[in-house]
């Protein structure tokens, strides 16, 4: 495995979804690192359905002395995508990490996809990265420097069965990951995809009743896989689907009973083929 070399203080981070959840904690590991992070979602208040803000998340990225800017955005409005990442540039004077994380979650079969279903995971996870990157990358490209991760899956497509739409819109980052990939290294710019092996603990997970917590990780094994991605050099790591588990083995980390959300719990890797 490639050594960590890339420094990270003052490096600024645009993060989809940093309300709560996956993104709110790789936005608060970032803020750690020095890293400044520009904080999207939509949400500006919290909800017991939905407990988490983009401002509550700005305050813990200043208490642990990170540069905070809250963004409202709804990432299926191209416009505000743009506008996110101007404002973004004109608080901080550079772009170097982009982390697709806002997701829209379809378990269903075709015949159970109405059309609103279908647009909706494609306009928040695979439209809105390409339009992310597509902002983003400008100004990466004139510093020599960037990191995109778009948070999607290997490409198998024996888990398409009773996932399509969602799949589909998975996929499609995923294959943005490896053509950006070839377009932009000679501009030292990395874009690859990272996916977990087992279910997250997150509002996704619980909303939808996902198994039981004892099958869940701690979202804290993605932002520590985001943070060993972003130490090195873009031009020596790009290209990649990578599953978090994997990646952290080759990395070095074997204690991985510290993300189990239930303490003692061994969760499983997901199992799509054949699932309902």
């Amino acid at each position: 495995m490639l050594a960590k070399t890339e420094s990270l203080k003052n490096r600024v981070a645009i993060i989809t979804g940093a309300s709560r959840g996956i993104g709110k904690v790789i936005a608060l590991e970032l803020a750690k690192q020095g890293v400044n992070v520009a904080i999207l979602a939509k949400s500006t208040e919290s909800t017991e359905k939905l407990p988490g803000s983009i401002y509550e998340t700005a305050k813990e990225v200043e208490a642990l002395g990170g540069q905070a800017l809250p963004l409202q955005c709804n990432v299926r409005n191209i416009e505000e995508i743009e506008q996110a990442v101007q404002k973004t540039f004109a608080q901080f004077g550079r772009v170097d990490i982009a982390i697709n994380n806002a997701g829209a979650l379809w378990w269903k079969p075709l015949l159970e996809t109405p059309v609103n279903r279908f647009n909706l995971v494609m306009e928040v996870n695979v439209r809105a990265s390409f339009y992310l990157a597509y902002f983003c990358l400008p100004h990466m490209i004139k510093n020599k420097w960037g990191h995109i991760i778009n948070m999607s899956p290997p490409v198998d497509v024996r888990v398409a069965p009773n996932h399509i739409a969602y799949m589909t819109s998975k996929f499609g980052m995923t294959l943005i990951a490896h053509g950006l990939a070839g377009e932009v290294k000679e501009h030292n710019v990395a874009c690859n995809a990272l996916w977990p092996a087992t279910i997250i603990e997150s509002q996704a997970s619980i909303n939808w009743g996902l198994g039981d917590p004892s099958m869940w990780r701690k979202p804290q094994i993605l932002s520590d896989c985001v943070l060993e991605m972003i130490q090195r050099k873009p031009s020596e790591l790009t290209g990649h689907a990578l599953i978090d588990e994997d990646f952290l083995r080759e990395c070095g980390i074997t204690d991985f009973g510290k993300y189990s959300v239930v303490p003692g719990s061994h969760p499983t890797r997901i199992n799509w083929v054949g699932s309902e």
